[in-house]
This record gives C-alpha cells, structure tokens and sequence, in this order.
C-alpha cells in the first residue's frame, strides 16, 4: 500500500506548506520551530496570533509562518491562506488545528478548500510513536543550537580580545581607569631613577 501524502520527517524539512493537529499547542509550535530551523536562512518563525498579523506574514516570499489554531480563524482569513498557497512565491504555512482535521471540518470552524488543499500535507502530533521520535529530535536539535551558539560567543569573545591588543605603531585611547593604573606603575619607576 502506498502511503496518502508526505511523511512527517519530510515535512518538517522540505517547502511544503502543511496541517498539523494533534498534541498540545505547544508540541504544535515546537515542531513549526524545528521546520523553521532548516529555513533559518530564509528568517526567523513568525508566528501570527491575530487575523490582522496574517495579510503582512503572508506577503513573506520565504520563510515559516506559523498559526497555532487556524480554527479561531475567520473563513475570510482562512481564504487568504488558501491565495497564499496558491502562489509560486510564498513561505512555508504550518496551520495547527486543535483536536483533529476531521472535527473542525464538522464543526465548520475550517474551510473545506483549504482542508483539500492540504490533504496530502497533514501531521497527526497524536500518531503512536511520534511524540517520543519528535522529544528525541527536538533534544538533538536544542543541544545543536547549544554547541552553535557558545561557538558564536567564543568567536565573538576572541574578536574582542584581539581588537583590544595594542599593536605597535597604533595610537591607543586610555579610560581613566587604565591611566591611573599606568601612572602608579611608572611613578616606582621614575623614583628607582633617582
């Protein structure tokens, strides 16, 4: 049998825009992280919280946007998205959905274009298995970021510690502090002189 759509693992890693429902709002926001994390070059996670935040996220040619609950949506909203989908251009959409896919379409709380549009990209937080394969992934992926950024402040640290070496033949501005310091040390010397 060959499985409907794409994998969760290719999801979380290629352009496609996708569903999620399922699991807490947080596993929902983590996993929208963890896929902007291989668009990181594209810009950080925008997450939108209101309807008026979501006509500017969508105009972003690349990148991740991010909505916790389409749901809460108005239709007209959900609308935009759906033109958004439909653009060469566009960043990669995470909609999150509480409770199933299936519930909101029943409820009418998600519009049905939008639920087909996506048909094939659609991730169940609450599949068996996959929040123990997601825990695992989000630890590697923290202490990545972990070992990242101590690299970039030990980078940072050595440029300042080499830009604040004197070389010979440059002109060097004391703080009062350091002139204080340097005059108590020449001031021995100059009476070992005499």
């Amino acid at each position: 049998m060959i499985p409907r759509g794409y994998r969760e693992e290719e999801l979380v890693t290629n352009r496609a825009s996708l569903l999620l429902y399922g699991g807490t709002e947080e596993e929902r926001r983590a996993w929208a992280h963890e896929a902007a994390h291989h668009f990181e070059h594209e810009g950080a996670l925008l997450e939108v919280r209101q309807a008026a935040e979501l006509i500017e996220a969508l105009k972003r040619p690349k990148g991740v946007v991010f909505v916790s609950d389409v749901s809460k949506l108005s239709y007209e909203a959900q609308g935009q998205i759906l033109r958004c989908l439909l653009q060469e251009e566009r960043p990669k959409v995470v909609l999150g959905v509480m409770g199933s896919a299936d519930s909101a379409l029943e409820r009418g709380t998600l519009r049905e274009d939008l639920h087909y549009r996506l048909h094939q990209a659609q991730v169940d937080l609450a599949a068996p298995g996959l929040r123990e394969v997601l825990k695992k992934r989000w630890a590697e992926l923290a202490e990545r970021r972990a070992a990242k950024e101590a690299a970039q402040r030990e980078a940072a640290q050595r440029e300042r510690e080499a830009a604040s070496v004197r070389k010979p033949g440059t002109v060097t501005r004391l703080s009062p502090q350091q002139r204080k310091v340097q005059a108590a040390k020449a001031a021995p010397r100059k009476a070992s002189r005499r």
